[in-house]
């Protein structure tokens, strides 16, 4: 979190899942934003393979067949990082890099910002009111790969 802008930051959370940040500030200050979710275009069997994959050593159990929709595969931060078969080794890699095995990419419309709502964040309710009730949470509004619905 404290590297250069445009890189991950990959970090263990609740000690089961991985949650991708992608770094923004200037080098050397912690300043990071958390991907909850993203829309799955293309490589949905990948997607699949590591949900059922991280379930699998999660719970300990053999790996079943993943029959969630689409649009729901990375539906959360911990969904993002097994769909994309992410964990802490990720960290420092350059997302803005042509030829990385993951990186951001120019995809949407930006004409559409008109579409873009600001939101309190999820889960940080232990943060305190006002941590908690900061509009940082950034979406399309209705997006149906959205982790949980902006209020």
């Amino acid at each position: 979190m404290f590297g250069p802008p445009g890189v991950a930051y990959v970090y263990l959370v609740y000690g089961m899942y991985d949650c991708l940040n992608v770094v923004t500030g200037t080098d050397g200050a912690a300043s990071a934003v958390l991907i909850r979710a993203i829309e799955p275009l293309e490589g949905l069997d990948h997607m699949r393979a590591g949900r059922a994959l991280q379930r699998a050593r999660r719970r300990g159990r053999p790996m079943r067949e993943d029959r969630t929709p689409d649009h729901l595969l990375a539906s959360g931060p911990g969904l993002v990082g097994a769909a994309f078969g992410l964990d802490t080794s990720w960290t420092g890699s350059d997302l803005c890099a042509a030829g990385g095995r993951l990186r951001l990419e120019r995809g949407w419309d930006a004409d559409r910002v008109d579409e873009i709502t600001a939101s309190p964040r999820v889960g940080v309710g232990y943060a305190g009111p006002d941590w908690a009730s900061r509009p940082w949470r950034f979406s399309i509004a209705g997006h149906p790969s959205l982790s949980r619905p902006s209020r």
